[in-house]
């Protein structure tokens, strides 16, 4: 008997602190939440904000040269390369 109690203690005392550390947890991530609520007026300017931005950069891309930037960095390698 005084075994079985033993580990029913051990098990009541490892519950107790797992109740203690999930309370801690939770009171942490109500005061300091990961997530932000933005209202709709809001919400609708920052998606304006990302569709200018990724049609500003996908007109950037039209124009870039992917050869004239690899001879650019290959002759800026060179030149480091150089000064070593």
């Amino acid at each position: 008997m005084g075994m079985q109690a033993i580990v029913w203690a051990a098990i009541l005392i490892v519950l107790l602190f797992t109740n203690i550390i999930f309370l801690m947890l939770y009171i942490s991530a109500k005061k300091n939440p990961y997530y932000v609520v933005y209202d709709e007026e809001t919400k609708s300017a920052l998606k304006r904000r990302v569709t200018n931005l990724k049609e500003e950069l996908e007109e950037e891309l039209v124009d870039f040269d992917v050869d004239e930037w690899e001879k650019e960095l290959e002759s800026s390698i060179d030149e480091e390369v150089k000064n070593l």
